[in-house]
């Protein structure tokens, strides 16, 4: 079972890493860019970061989906997607593909031009728009984090 620990280790990582960041960019860069703080420029200010934050992002999607998918398939774990009493199991798979379709499809194909136009007709509007949608993201998360660590511990709100 060391395989299980392994994985199992690098999955928390991945999602201390990739929430963590998402937790940082609403609480802290976001507010910081929409307030003028690391400069005039809010577009420019949010790429700085941004762009730096991707890839990390990204990398840790791919390595919560792989050990994720490994866990589940290693400690054959399907029939807990059968039962509602392990609802965040299926919240941590429709979290990942959520963030998996942003990052990879969403962002870089569709949002990265328009929010360019818009952030630089409109900025206040559109940084509060994604603001908001950050803290949205971050409650997911932060429900979906606190319903695995006490559902995989046996506690149930079913």
């Amino acid at each position: 079972m060391d395989d299980v620990i392994v994985a199992r280790s690098l999955h928390v990582l991945a999602v201390v890493i990739w929430i963590g960041g998402v937790a940082m960019a609403t609480t802290v860069a976001l507010p910081a860019v929409r307030h003028g703080d690391l400069g005039s420029d809010k577009f420019q200010a949010f790429q700085a970061f941004e762009h730096r934050f991707a890839w990390q992002a990204r990398t840790a999607i791919v390595l919560v989906g792989l050990t994720g998918f490994y866990m589940t398939w290693r400690l054959d774990l399907w029939d807990r997607f059968r039962t509602v009493g392990f609802w965040w199991m299926h919240a941590m798979v429709c979290l990942w593909l959520l963030f998996a379709f942003v990052l990879f499809i969403a962002e870089p194909f569709i949002l990265h031009r328009r929010f360019r136009l818009w952030a630089t007709a409109q900025p206040e509007v559109a940084f509060a728009r994604l603001h908001r949608a950050h803290w949205l993201l971050l409650a997911l998360s932060v429900v979906t984090i606190l319903g695995a660590v006490a559902g995989s511990q046996g506690w149930s709100i079913f």
